[in-house]
């Protein structure tokens, strides 16, 4: 999931919304790139067992600053419910992942 919401930050398709999300954070489409980068590595890192923590790490910096952004940059905390619901998801795959590796689990 988060690979390809990654992908179409960096290939935006028909004119993707993700081009006026980002000018409007004020950052400038360089940030998109990064944050599609992120999502992209992240969301196939999260995928490979050994690297499974480093990709939940990004996923999760990533929610959490989409979270901040919808606070504080467009002032509508309600729209933050949408990252905060991908961010549990996470959270619990990462943890569902965790206790299905354990030796024994």
């Amino acid at each position: 999931m988060f690979s390809l919401v990654g992908l179409d930050k960096i290939v935006p398709r028909f004119s993707s919304s993700w081009v006026t999300t980002f000018d409007a954070i004020g950052l400038g489409q360089w940030f998109r790139y990064f944050t599609g980068i992120v999502e992209v590595v992240g969301g196939l890192l999260f995928l490979i067992p050994p690297a499974t923590s480093l990709g939940a790490a990004m996923l999760i910096a990533t929610m959490c600053g989409a979270m901040a952004v919808h606070f504080v940059v467009f002032k509508h905390p309600a729209n933050s419910l949408f990252p905060a619901m991908y961010l549990l998801g996470v959270i619990l795959a990462f943890a569902k992942l965790r206790e299905t590796r354990r030796p024994g689990g």
